[in-house]
């Protein structure tokens, strides 16, 4: 590649095997939502997605490596990263719309409020309440409790802005040609990472085992895990890259001026801060 060229990338199946492989799991996790029986397909959608991730990254790392990019892949790379945090942003806020359309309009309608306080004639005995531990209908059971916010959730949330803060340390280290440095913050932030996952675990355990919070407990157990589920799969993700790029840094790549593949992961893990923060606030507090 000389001055002024651009390079084209080789022909690559990576991108219609990552459609096949998302499409699989996502049609073993429907199955799984309607009829309880799909943790298979699931589980083989999960290894084909991480395998297609895994091979095409490191084409990537490897044309890298080759010097085949230049300025302008460099911004193609960042253009590409913004738009797909941007549809991440979109996918959370269709979530958090649903959360915020049950509660503003539709429990309050069903307890006789609003424009539409007709439909308090569907259940006249409903209380409009959130969290709603009694839902209208008696078929459908809701959580026995809620969780405390200022436990497990306010801890969850220490841990993840603390987890930016030593990621941002890592990054100026990087910048800075302090590799050391970038590598023992950066690690800190995996830890950090691994014991928020772990912490989570614990939180969906109490809930079925403890508070009666399921999927099946209701529009709060479902939004609850919708929204917290989710995140934590982001978290999970999220996680995974940075073990990568730590061990990218272990053996020696990026520099203080080429190192996007880094600060990629840095916007990510900003990103599912930023969107824990939103869940902290209105699925726990408020």
């Amino acid at each position: 590649m000389s001055g002024g060229s651009y390079y084209v990338p080789a022909k690559s199946y990576w991108p219609i095997l990552g459609s096949l492989a998302t499409g699989f799991m996502m049609v073993g996790l429907g199955a799984q939502l309607v009829y309880g029986s799909a943790n298979v397909l699931i589980l083989i959608g999960v290894i084909a997605v991480v395998a297609v991730m895994a091979f095409w990254f490191r084409d990537v790392i490897n044309e890298s490596h080759q010097g085949l990019y230049d300025s302008q892949m460099d911004r193609s790379f960042r253009w590409g990263m913004g738009w797909f945090i941007f549809s991440e942003v979109m996918f959370f806020a269709a979530f958090f719309g649903a959360l915020f359309y049950v509660r503003m309009f539709a429990i309050p309608w069903l307890g006789g409020e609003g424009a539409k306080g007709v439909s308090a004639l569907l259940w006249p005995n409903f209380i409009a309440e959130w969290p709603l531990l009694s839902p209208p209908d008696a078929s459908v059971s809701g959580p026995d409790n809620v969780f405390s916010p200022w436990q497990l959730p306010l801890v969850n949330t220490l841990l993840l802005v603390t987890s930016s803060i030593t990621l941002t340390i890592a990054h100026e280290a990087l910048k800075a040609e302090k590799r050391r440095v970038c590598r023992n913050w950066l690690a800190g932030t995996v830890i950090l990472g691994c014991c928020f996952i772990f912490i989570q675990g614990v939180e969906y355990y109490e809930a079925y085992q403890h508070y009666g919070i399921t999927l099946e407990a209701g529009i709060f157990g479902s939004t609850f895990f919708i929204l917290t589920g989710f995140h934590g799969v982001h978290v999970i993700i999220g996680t995974l890259i940075l073990m990568v790029m730590l061990a990218r840094i272990i053996r020696g790549h990026f520099s203080d001026t080429g190192h996007f593949g880094f600060e990629a992961s840095c916007w990510y893990w900003h990103f599912v801060d930023v969107v824990w923060l939103g869940l902290f606030i209105f699925v726990y507090v408020v």
